[in-house]
């Protein structure tokens, strides 16, 4: 902080690169932890990866672009350090919200994937439970990752750099 009590102006970029290095993390197990809860899960093991990574990188366009949007409404200059809550909040309503239709467009419409009947289905869509988990699990650990005590991404004083 400054004297006027105000939050470094560049500690978004860390913060930023945190939440998405947790999100790639957590995302990365979690596509392959639910992969039984898809119809996928029956066709053969090169089929089965190449959907957990395509899903993978889905996700992280999904919570970068949920972030960002976040960030370039609520956010100041401040952030992570001013507005955190409010950026957080709304990345999370973005990434459900997203999820929701998601699933209903894919699974219900379209018919791009499948749930098996070990998926527990929600109501009013019938969105998958283990999907919109996971949009609230691992945004809300990867945003904390990002908001945590910036102390290692502070320039070194007086010591080699």
């Amino acid at each position: 902080m400054n004297s006027r009590g105000e939050g470094d102006a560049g500690a978004w970029l860390p913060a930023f690169r945190r939440y998405l290095a947790a999100t790639l993390l957590l995302d990365l197990v979690w596509e392959f932890a639910q992969m039984p809860l898809y119809a996928i899960w029956r066709e053969s093991w090169g089929t089965v990866i190449f959907a957990g990574l395509h899903c993978l990188g889905g996700d992280l366009l999904i919570a970068s672009s949920c972030l960002w949007i976040s960030l370039v409404v609520l956010a100041d200059g401040r952030w992570p350090g001013a507005r955190f809550r409010r950026v957080a909040a709304a990345t999370l309503v973005l990434g459900i919200g997203y999820t929701v239709f998601s699933e209903w467009l894919n699974v219900h419409i379209r018919r791009s994937w499948a749930y098996t009947d070990l998926m527990p289905l929600l109501p009013p869509f019938g969105t998958g439970l283990a999907p919109l988990l996971q949009w609230i699990v691992v945004p809300a650990v990867a945003l904390w990752a990002a908001g945590r005590s910036r102390v290692t991404d502070a320039p070194r004083v007086g010591g080699p750099s």
